[in-house]
């Protein structure tokens, strides 16, 4: 648990930077906020002393230090008064001085206050945006391997809900340590000069307060980890609910959606509404035992008064500041209770922080300056739960400049293999290599520099259709990415869009057809100019038409590339270089088509297969 704390902690940093103002800040406030109560004392003197034991003596020259006090100010009072209205004594005169000089001491109060909660803010701004931009950073470092393992909406949670949930815990810190322990100084010592008796039941009973509240607290932490793994829950669902709402209304499954989000709600207030119950419950308790302890103390100092141990003004000062000190004395508390929270939220946190890429480059990993020779697969094996093989034992060579065709039944391992040589993922066994060396000693980004992707499922950002088209090359020019439009068959469609490239395509491109899509993700790939080409179904989204058209366009985007080319429509492969069958995770057949063809294998069947379609 404090190893937890002391991690979120180092989010601040350097924590002097607002240490230690917020310490004068509120040192100060604690300071002042005590003077504007104990001005109670001289006050009520003043009114209501019918002895007249305020006795004003003119005062010309300022008073030693050491005849002031916080309960005797007489001699501070005296030297304002007469500099002020001269020797003259009248209590009205009395009356004005002690009201501005109280509300000097409030202003002044607040002003710290102002200075010491603006301290906090700018530690709790600043350290929730470095701890959102670790956890993004973290996830962005992840191999698309840990996605598969994790819940989309489980870690949107974390970035989300669980931080606003730490920055209180971190920021309440400085309250924790300073603020509220300051002002309860300053009541106690003003408490004791006032009269020591009274403030020794004053101390003897407040432990008894943080005791009791203190119980309450400690049984917080474990709802509330179980509450941020429940809104894990809902985002989660919440998210497949959005992304997934066409397929939910056509299988008619709203009921079903409805009844499993209303069911982790449910569980969700209830842990909230537990939560709930025991950290209101020390608020009254805390009252309820003050009003107990203040009751007892008007009969004790009653009695204080009656026999001159302790004059009325100083009896009232007294019960006014203990009145007060239950505030901070409570708010100490609470702060434990906000911690606890946080440190389940920030082990949430830090699981995904403490995550580790389970692909990382070497030490000394070379950069790779392109594709000289040919990509090698060297008895490659692999397995994604290490239970099942989905590559068994393959072997072959793409030459540079070849274009290499990988066909096969579904579910046969062609779209796994494709994904081995960016290194999505990284064999089993086996090896890729390139040129003669592993890809792993490679950096990825050196070695995804020379590639593009252009998948199945095609994915388009919710901006504008330039901006998507530019994430294949950073900085190219409006023209560039026009002729890459064009090149894909795109840039007639675009140009009948609202706003031309300007048109924002909503999320994940929802506002274009499918096969519109397709060719935006294809241009992408056509203005990185890659030397490298991966095409997973390029075209299957794609009406007759438009793909004659795109794929006139890959054509000529395919010559003098290396690339692998995935197609379950095998008239778009004829032309190949090479083609693999890939059957169960091994290569059945490879060769060209009219080789393949001759053999009257695998490959032959499934053309006679979609022939016949």
């Amino acid at each position: 648990m404090f190893k937890t704390y002391k991690r979120l902690l180092g989010f601040v940093s350097p924590m002097s930077r607002y240490a230690v103002p917020y310490f004068f800040y509120a040192l100060f406030y604690a300071l002042f906020n005590t003077c504007t109560y104990a001005m109670i004392l001289p006050i009520m003197n003043t009114l209501f002393d019918v002895k007249n034991a305020y006795v004003f003596e003119p005062v010309f020259s300022m008073p030693p230090l050491s005849e002031i006090s916080l309960t005797n100010i007489s001699p501070m009072l005296n030297y304002v008064y007469t500099n002020t209205f001269g020797t003259e004594f009248l209590m009205s005169n009395m009356l004005i001085l002690l009201a501005v000089v109280t509300l000097i001491m409030n202003l002044m109060s607040n002003l710290f206050r102002y200075l010491s909660a603006m301290t906090v803010e700018r530690m709790r701004v600043c350290s929730l945006q470095r701890m959102r931009n670790d956890l993004f950073n973290k996830v962005m470092e992840m191999n698309p391997g840990y996605f598969s393992e994790q819940r989309k909406g489980d870690l949107m949670s974390r970035i989300t809900q669980d931080v606003m949930v730490v920055q209180y815990s971190i920021t309440n810190t400085l309250q924790v340590i300073f603020r509220d322990p300051l002002l309860i100084i300053g009541y106690v010592v003003y408490m004791l000069m006032v009269s020591w008796q009274l403030s020794l039941f004053a101390i003897l009973f407040l432990p008894v307060v943080a005791v009791l509240i203190g119980s309450i607290v400690k049984r917080l932490r474990h709802p509330a980890l179980k509450g941020q793994e429940r809104m894990g829950d809902m985002v989660s669902i919440l998210d497949e609910s959005l992304s997934g709402i066409k397929v939910i209304k056509s299988y008619n499954a709203t009921n079903y959606i409805r009844r499993k989000f209303m069911e982790f709600n449910a569980q969700f207030s209830r842990l909230m509404l537990s939560m709930a119950k025991r950290q209101q419950l020390a608020s009254p308790m805390s009252e309820a035992l003050g009003l107990t302890a203040v009751s007892v103390l008007i009969v004790f100092g009653g009695s204080l008064v009656m026999s001159g141990s302790l004059t009325a003004g100083g009896f009232v000062g007294f019960i006014a500041v203990f009145s007060q000190i239950t505030r901070p004395v409570r708010s100490f508390i609470d702060q434990f209770a906000n911690v606890n929270q946080g440190i389940a939220a920030g082990e949430r946190i830090f699981e995904v922080l403490d995550s580790q890429p389970e692909i990382q480059d070497k030490p000394d990993a070379k950069v790779l300056d392109g594709l000289h020779d040919k990509i090698e697969f060297r008895d490659v094996h692999f397995s994604y739960d290490s239970t099942k093989e989905v590559i068994n034992g393959i072997s072959f060579d793409i030459k540079r400049g070849q274009t290499v065709a990988l066909v096969g039944p579904s579910g046969g391992g062609k779209s796994t293999l494709s994904e081995l040589i960016p290194r999505f993922y990284d064999p089993t066994s086996g090896d890729i290599l390139i040129d003669g060396v592993s890809i792993k000693e490679y950096t990825q980004d050196s070695l995804r520099a020379h590639m593009s992707i252009v998948a199945q499922d095609t994915i388009l950002f919710n901006d504008s259709i330039e901006n998507n088209i530019a994430m294949g090359r950073q900085g190219a020019t409006h023209e560039e990415i026009m002729q890459a439009a064009r090149v894909a068959n795109a840039h007639d469609f675009i140009m009948e869009c609202p706003a031309g490239y300007e048109t924002n395509i909503g999320d994940r491109g929802a506002k274009l057809s499918g096969g519109q899509r397709q060719r935006l993700s294809i241009a992408r790939a056509v203005l990185k100019n890659p030397e490298i080409l991966i095409l997973d179904e390029a075209t299957s989204a794609l009406d007759t038409e438009s793909e004659k058209l795109v794929q006139e366009a890959l054509n000529s985007l395919l010559e003098g590339r290396t690339s692998i080319v995935i197609a379950h429509r095998l008239s778009t492969i004829h032309n190949a270089d090479k083609i693999i069958v890939i059957d169960k995770g091994k290569i059945a057949e490879q060769g060209t088509h009219a080789e393949l063809m001759a053999r009257n294998g695998i490959y032959a069947k499934l053309i006679e297969m979609q022939s016949f379609d």
